[in-house]
């Protein structure tokens, strides 16, 4: 769900440090959001469907290529990030020193700036193998390059881009590289189209849960991110550093769905060697259509393996069609949930 800023033109430059200046233009530019995408829940049937989204996709693009994985800083001085609205799943998880990560999914659509794309970690590895296709990012130490080697993916680092990626010159490095999405894709890579990760719903699908106002992810420090459910967009918006969180084209951040695993992270938060174990299975909550719904996560022994979402009553989870984000929270930590 895109909301844009409305007859303003957004022009944020920010250095290392840069948090406060940010911090105060996106806390005056909430206020000025407007809605400008509508996203049906009830699809036709006689066109093609993005199997990352469920949503209806006229043109079939997303059947004729892979999953495009690029792995997105998520500091205040990456801040603004391009391309995260178009993703079509995000996943984001706890990194060494505690600061978080994104690694954004791209199928149906392909932006032509995104990022700023970042060094590789070990949970990338079990993010992407279900997936395959095409695993972009800036380079990484030995034990992470090690880790994704391993995994069934296209690697595409800076090195090796070209074109596909490049620097921004007006802002710090690293924070300025960003990568080029139709570009990237034709590095090729499989399965095409990708699999399915999720169920959808149709409109007469009714969600059964508690009703949801706000909820707080805690991630470490300062990366605790909020969701605010949106009725008049059916969407949840997102508020990181304390404020709307707003891409570098003006967009409010506002998924469909929002997915918070909770799992283990081998070798603990934080550490160099650490990442989230996704295999097997844990608690979850699912945000959807301005409800909790309680339940579990599983996925079989193969790293392979898609992971499955579950109610408590062990009926498959619904989700709205639309961008579904995926929060990697660490074991025992509870969220904050505002009905």
């Amino acid at each position: 769900m895109r909301k844009a800023l409305s007859g303003v033109l957004l022009i944020v430059v920010v250095a290392g440090g840069g948090l406060a200046a940010w911090l105060h233009f996106r806390s005056n530019a909430g206020s000025a959001l407007s809605t400008t995408t509508t996203t049906p829940t009830t699809l036709p049937t006689s066109e093609p469907i993005a199997p990352l989204t469920g949503l209806a996709d006229p043109g079939g693009a997303a059947l004729t290529r892979p999953a495009l994985t690029v792995k997105i800083e998520n500091t205040p001085e990456a801040l603004p990030q391009w391309g995260i609205n178009q993703a079509d799943v995000v996943y984001e998880e706890i990194v060494n020193g505690g600061i978080t990560r994104l690694a954004a999914v791209f199928n149906s659509q392909a932006p032509a700036k995104i990022g700023p794309v970042r060094s590789v970690r070990p949970t990338d590895t079990q993010v992407v193998w279900p997936l395959g296709g095409i695993f972009a990012f800036s380079g990484g130490a030995q034990y992470a390059l090690d880790s994704i080697a391993t995994a069934p993916v296209k690697l595409v680092d800076e090195s090796s881009a070209g074109t596909a990626m490049f620097r921004d010159l007006s802002r710090q490095a690293p924070h300025n590289l960003y990568g080029v999405g139709p570009a990237l894709f034709k590095f090729g890579g499989t399965p095409t189209p990708p699999p399915k990760l999720f169920t959808y719903r149709t409109s007469t699908d009714k969600v059964i849960g508690t009703n949801v106002a706000h909820f707080v992810v805690p991630f470490p420090s300062i990366y605790a991110v909020t969701w605010t459910w949106d009725a008049a967009t059916a969407s949840w918006d997102r508020t990181l550093f304390g404020a709307p969180d707003v891409t570098g084209t003006g967009v409010r951040e506002s998924p469909k769905n929002v997915i918070v695993m909770w799992v283990n992270y081998v070798n603990g938060i934080g550490t160099m060697s650490s990442y989230a174990n996704l295999q097997g299975s844990g608690p979850a909550s699912f945000f959807i259509d301005g409800k909790q719904v309680q339940g579990t996560w599983s996925r079989g022994s193969s790293p392979g393996d898609v992971l499955t979402y579950a109610t408590k009553a062990g009926k498959v989870v619904k989700f709205t069609p639309g961008q579904t984000w995926v929060e990697l929270l660490n074991t025992g930590v509870p969220l904050s949930v505002t009905p």
